[in-house]
């Protein structure tokens, strides 16, 4: 067997508007030409893209113009780019089929399951064998196995194989928790070297079966929680042993991320807001896209409509975007209590009002001013019930005075 090398790469999410800013789109566009530029710079014999070329099925004008121009520049200098869909570029149906046909049928790529055998071979180096994602566990536990009983894989012993695929493994060490496993790892077959994966966003290698288990990971941050992780792609260099020296390469185009996070748990919302915005004015950098993640649970009473989103939005001078993500709980009187109120008999419905009420005030004023108003609120509960208009208002009168 012959030397060789190739570059693994997965999840460009090409044409995202992340935000719905144009930048964000060029942004994704920007990290896919440093990997063209990086991949023609260590001349590999080939290059995987393990899904997720695109975000959409049916990518923009621009967007697929300049894959077109990239994916030239790759043809120019002889690396054949192999791939298979993901769960963001899959076929919407079998009518119109996915957008990486007609990029197939330009021979700028090469699209592996739409080939006669779902494979590609390098004579005297390697087999690569690729299936298309089918988007649930459901459809992939169906119709996985019936795709490779009509393209069966064939690994040769003699050669470096390669099984090419975008999907969550149920592996306990790969799943995040915020990703349904797509395969059980029984569906994934025995014989090869290397399992060139995508769909995790980030980078891991670990022994699977006969090889090694590679996600390559993401090229740009598609949701805050991946601000930081490492960008980048694999250059695997295989010897006549075939023997794997992968190596991470980091890509340096990314926009940066600013993540703060904090918990404000039983500040009033306009403190909130006061000190979201000294976060974000603290943090500005040029060109940063900055998250701040308003966490805890708001005093009783308090709503998460009175933090004021648009302050904390226009903190920054420097910064591309300020994109709050408000996860504030909002407080609610212990069932408990509730339920002891209005199960109580009426006679004793002021002392469990009264309680209830302390409840509420003590959380905003001093004692004394919070006993003073929670007996204003039970003395307003007679007179409206019994709708004496008068007593309302001369009891709120008192709690102005």
């Amino acid at each position: 067997m012959k030397a060789f090398s190739f570059v693994h790469a997965a999840d460009l999410h090409l044409g995202y508007a992340q935000y719905g800013l144009e930048v964000r789109q060029k942004d994704f566009d920007r990290t896919f030409r440093e990997l063209v530029d990086k991949t023609i710079a260590l001349k590999p014999d080939f290059m995987i893209i393990a899904g997720d070329l695109f975000h959409q099925a049916r990518p923009s004008n621009t967007t697929l113009e300049n894959a077109i121009r990239n994916f030239n520049r790759l043809r120019e200098a002889g690396i054949p780019v192999l791939t298979v869909d993901g769960s963001h570029d899959s076929a919407p149906n079998v009518i119109t089929g996915t957008i990486l046909n007609p990029l197939d049928s330009a021979g700028l790529i090469y699209h592996l399951p739409r080939h006669e055998g779902a494979c590609w071979r390098k004579p005297d180096c390697c087999y690569v064998y690729g299936v298309p994602n089918f988007r649930t566990r459901r459809k992939t536990e169906e119709l996985l196995p019936a795709f490779m009983e009509q393209n069966k894989p064939n690994p040769d012993p003699s050669l470096f194989n390669i099984f090419v695929f975008h999907m969550a493994l149920d592996l306990p060490s790969v799943k995040p928790p915020y990703i349904e496993a797509e395969a059980p790892p029984e569906l994934i077959p025995e014989g090869f070297n290397y399992y060139a994966a995508g769909h995790i966003h980030k980078s891991y290698m670990e022994k699977f079966k006969t090889g090694l288990l590679v996600y390559s990971g993401c090229t740009e941050t598609v949701n805050y929680e991946e601000a930081k992780i490492k960008k980048g792609f694999y250059h695997v260099k295989v010897d006549e042993k075939g023997d794997i020296s992968p190596e991470f390469i980091e890509l340096e185009s990314p926009r940066k991320f600013i993540v703060l996070e904090h918990d404000f748990t039983g500040l009033a919302p306009s403190k909130i807001t006061e000190l979201a915005v000294n976060l974000v004015k603290e943090a500005d950098k040029e060109g940063a896209i900055i998250i701040p993640v308003l966490k805890g649970v708001l005093p009783v009473e308090a709503s998460r409509a009175e933090v004021d989103i648009t302050k904390i939005r226009n903190a920054a001078e420097n910064a591309l975007l300020v994109h709050p993500v408000v996860s504030l709980r909002e407080s609610e009187v212990s069932e408990e209590v509730v339920r002891s109120i209005f199960e109580s008999e009426f006679t004793d419905l002021r002392t469990k009002s009264f309680e209830y009420f302390m409840q509420i005030f003590s959380q905003r004023h001093p004692r004394e001013e919070a006993e003073k108003i929670a007996k204003s609120a039970v003395n307003l509960i007679e007179p409206l019930t019994k709708k004496q208009e008068e007593k309302v208002k001369q009891i709120l009168e008192e709690l102005i005075k």
